[in-house]
């Protein structure tokens, strides 16, 4: 069974590309833009991991995480940012599904291998 993964990234160009690293290393992937949308999916399919942008265009990173550990708190979050808040690690103290927190810069293959570690399961 492959991993299913939910990318929530407010920029879709870098959304697509995440995704098609993703999907090239065997996982399933959906791909939204917003905390409504990503709520909205949540709430009606199980994903194993969550790649989220921690400053989201439309809504709450923090929201998107919550609601996640309530519907599926089997899911781990993988932060990805492009700013140094949280740079001290303290977001894994705020955050209980927090699994990863990686700059927006990452490389997608390297994204693809935090994924495919934090997918198996657990």
């Amino acid at each position: 069974m492959s991993t299913r993964v939910l990318i929530v990234e407010s920029e879709p160009d870098l959304g697509a590309v995440w995704q098609r690293h993703l999907e090239r290393s065997g996982a399933t992937v959906e791909a939204v833009h917003s905390q409504d949308e990503a709520v909205a999916r949540i709430g009606a399919r199980p994903f194993d991991v969550i790649v989220l942008d921690l400053v989201l265009k439309e809504g709450s990173a923090f929201a998107v995480a919550d609601y996640a550990s309530y519907r599926q708190p089997a899911a781990r979050v993988v932060f990805v940012t492009s700013t140094s808040f949280f740079s001290d690690g303290s977001i894994f103290r705020h955050i209980p599904n927090a699994f990863a927190f990686l700059p927006r810069g990452t490389r997608p293959e390297d994204l693809a291998a935090v994924v495919e570690h934090h997918g198996r399961p657990h």
